[in-house]
C-alpha cells in the first residue's frame, strides 16, 4: 500500500524509541540547547522560527498527501471488503436457510416451505447482485434465462435485472477515452450525446457524429468501474459455485463460473468483438436468403467501438411489425435462417447471445415477397467456431430427431457430447425443448398445455438434479449452441406466429441436411461418373432433395392459407 510506506518513515522520524541512557544524554543536551537559544540575537530567532514554520509546513503537506495516499487505498480495500462481504454473507445465510428447510423434508407441506425457501434466497440475492453491479447484473441477466435449471421463484426473481442496468456518467467515460486514446470525445467527435441510447450490463451506447467525416455513428463504450472490479467479481463468482458445490454436491453449478471466466474476458474486449463483427459481415455478405445486417466497425479500442450507425425495433415489438406490414412468420424464418446457417455454415461464425436486446427488425419495402424488412444484429463479443467434425455430427443429430429415429439419435448424441444411453432422453429434451416422449414421435408439432405441464412435473421430481449433472460434463460449445437454441426459440415464441414450429424444424433440416451432404460429396475420390461414386451422390442428392420439397410445399401450404385468410397452424 503506497499510501503506508509513505507515512510509516514519518512516524519512524517523529517517535523513534531510545534507550534509556540515551533518553537522560538527549536530556543534558536539550538543556544546553535551551540555555544557548537564549543568547541567539533577535534576528536570528525571528530567522529561526520562520524555519521550523516552513519544516513544520513542509511535514504537514506530506503528512496530508501521505493520508489521501491511505485513504485512496483504504477506500478501494473497504469497497472491496463490502463486495466480498454482500456475497459472502448472502452465500451462507442461503445455504443455513436451505439446510434448515431440507431437515424438514418429511413434512407434509414440504413442497410449500421449499417454494418459500427459494423466493427468500432468491430475493437475498437479487438484493446483493443489484448492490454489487458490475458482472453481478450480468450473472442475474443469465441465471433468469435458466428457467429449464433453476426454479421458477429464482428465474421470476431476477427478470427485472433484464431491464436494469447501469448507466455510466459522461464525465467517466470522458477520463476513459482521455486514458486510453490520448484524446477526448470533442477530438473525435463534433457532435456526442451524453444520454446513452442503450445501456447493458457491461457497457452503453452513445450516438455520435465523427468529427473528420460528418458521420452519424454508434459509439459503445465499456463502463469504466469494469476494470476495477472484474477479476474480484470472477474469483467472488467461482467461490460461490464452488461452496455451493461443496454443501449440495448434486448440484453442480461450476460449470457456469468456469465458462464465464473464459467468456467474460472476450466480451470485455472491444477489439475482439470489433473483429467479430467485421468476420460475421463478410461471411453473411455471401449468404444471400438471410437478410441481415450487421453495422460496419469503423475503429476499435479495449474498450470503446465506434461503429456505423443501424437502429431499429426489437423483434418483440409486435406493433411495429404490425404497423409496418412486416409478417412475423416470415421474422421467424428469417432468423432460424440466420442462426442456422451460423451453426451449420462451413466455417460460419457463431453469435452466441441473440437474445432481444441484441437483434433489431427493421421496415425495409425495397426487399422483395413478404420479407420487407431487415435483421440487425448487434452486440459481437460473445462468438464460438464450431468444430467442422462436430457441426456434421450435430447436424446428423437433428436428421434424426426429424426423422424420430431414435437408435440414430444416441449415436450422434454420443458423437457430439458423449452422452450415454442414461442421459439420453434428457440430452434429446434439452436440444430441442420437448418432453422426450414428443420428440421420440414427431418434434415439430406444436407444444401443448399438457406437455408443458409434463416437463414442469418432471424437474421437480429428480429431473433437475440430473440435468445440472449432465450441463456438467458436456463440451462447453454445446453448452453455448444449447444456449442459442434456448435464446432463438424464446425468440420465436415471443413473436407469436401463425405457422407453429413446423416451418422453423423443416429450415434447420435444410441446414442440417446440406452439412451432410457436403460431407458426402467432399468423401468422393475421383469422377463422379464413376458408377460407385456415381450412386453415392445420388443418395446424397435424393436425401438432400427430399428436405428441401418438404420445406418448399409446407411454405407453399402456409402461404395458400395467408391468401384464405385462415387461422394459425395448430
Amino acid at each position: 500500500m503506497l499510501g503506508f510506506k509513505l507515512f510509516s518513515p514519518f512516524l519512524q522520524r517523529v517517535s523513534p524509541w531510545t534507550c534509556g541512557a540515551c533518553l537522560r544524554r538527549q536530556t543534558v543536551q536539550q538543556q544546553q540547547y535551551s540555555y544557548a537559544t537564549k543568547a541567539i540575537p533577535a534576528k536570528q530567532a525571528l530567522k529561526s522560527r520562520r524555519r521550523r514554520r516552513l519544516l513544520l509546513a513542509g511535514g504537514g503537506i506530506g503528512v496530508t498527501s501521505a493520508i489521501v495516499a491511505v485513504n485512496d487505498d483504504a477506500k478501494h480495500a473497504f469497497a472491496a471488503a463490502q463486495r466480498s462481504g454482500r456475497v459472502v454473507s448472502t452465500l451462507f445465510v442461503c445455504i443455513n436457510d436451505y439446510r434448515n428447510t431440507i431437515k424438514r423434508e418429511s413434512e407434509e407441506d414440504y413442497t410449500e416451505l421449499l417454494r418459500a425457501c427459494h423466493l427468500r434466497c432468491a430475493k437475498r440475492t437479487l438484493v446483493t447482485l443489484e448492490k454489487n453491479g458490475s458482472i453481478f447484473i450480468k450473472l442475474g441477466q443469465h441465471l433468469s434465462s435458466l428457467t429449464y435449471l433453476l426454479p421458477s421463484e429464482w428465474c421470476d426473481t431476477f427478470i427485472p435485472l433484464q431491464d436494469k442496468c447501469p448507466v455510466s456518467s459522461y464525465e467517466s467515460i470522458e477520463e476513459m477515452v482521455v486514458k486510453d486514446t490520448g484524446l477526448g470525445i470533442s477530438d473525435y467527435f463534433s457532435e456526442f450525446e451524453e444520454v446513452p441510447i442503450g445501456a447493458a450490463s457491461l457497457a452503453q451506447v452513445h450516438r455520435a457524429v465523427v468529427r473528420a467525416t460528418g458521420q452519424k455513428v454508434a459509439v459503445k463504450v465499456q463502463h469504466p468501474a469494469l476494470d476495477e472490479w472484474s477479476k474480484l467479481d470472477l474469483a467472488l463468482t467461482r467461490f460461490t459455485f464452488e461452496t455451493l458445490k461443496y454443501w449440495f454436491p448434486e448440484y453442480d453449478l461450476t460449470w457456469l463460473s468456469e465458462e464465464m471466466e473464459v467468456s467474460l474476458p472476450q466480451e470485455l474486449d472491444f477489439n475482439r468483438e470489433g473483429e467479430n463483427a467485421i468476420r460475421a459481415r463478410k461471411y453473411f455478405a455471401k449468404v444471400k436468403d438471410a437478410p441481415v445486417i450487421i453495422p460496419d466497425v469503423l475503429w476499435a479500442k479495449r474498450r470503446i467501438l465506434v461503429m456505423e450507425y443501424v437502429s431499429g425495433h426489437r423483434p418483440d415489438d409486435l406493433e411495429y411489425l404490425d404497423s409496418n406490414g412486416i409478417d412475423r412468420d416470415e421474422v421467424s424464418a428469417a432468423l432460424a435462417r440466420i442462426f442456422n446457417e451460423m451453426i451449420f455454415g462451413t466455417n460460419a461464425p457463431l453469435h452466441c447471445d441473440p437474445h432481444g436486446g441484441n437483434i433489431a427488425i427493421r421496415h425495409n419495402p425495397s426487399r422483395r415477397g413478404n420479407a420487407n424488412f431487415d435483421v440487425i444484429l448487434y452486440d459481437h463479443g460473445l462468438y464460438r467456431d464450431i468444430p467442422i467434425a462436430l457441426r456434421r455430427s450435430y447436424a446428423k443429430l437433428w436428421l434424426a430427431v426429424l426423422e424420430a429415429d431414435e437408435l440414430k439419435m444416441r449415436k450422434y448424441a454420443y458423437e457430439v457430447a458423449g452422452i450415454g444411453d442414461e442421459y439420453f432422453p434428457l440430452f434429446a429434451s434439452a436440444i430441442t425443448g420437448r418432453d422426450y416422449m414428443v420428440v421420440k414421435e414427431n418434434v415439430a408439432i406444436p407444444k401443448s398445455a399438457q406437455e408443458k405441464e409434463t416437463i414442469s412435473d418432471a424437474l421437480g421430481d429428480g429431473m433437475l438434479q440430473q440435468l445440472v449433472q449432465l450441463l456438467g460434463q458436456v463440451p462447453r460449445v454445446i453448452l453455448l449452441i444449447l444456449k442459442t437454441n434456448d435464446l432463438t426459440r424464446s425468440l420465436d415464441e415471443n413473436l407469436h406466429t401463425r405457422q407453429g414450429p413446423a416451418r422453423t424444424f423443416l429450415i434447420l433440416a435444410r441446414y442440417a441436411s446440406r452439412t451432410v451432404y457436403e460431407e458426402q460429396l467432399e468423401k468422393l475420390r475421383g469422377s463422379v461418373l464413376w458408377p460407385s461414386n456415381f450412386l453415392v451422390f445420388l443418395r446424397a442428392l435424393t436425401a438432400h432433395f427430399r428436405v428441401e420439397m418438404r420445406l418448399n410445399f409446407y411454405e407453399g401450404y402456409l402461404g395458400l392459407r395467408a391468401m384464405l385468410g385462415l387461422g394459425p397452424v395448430i
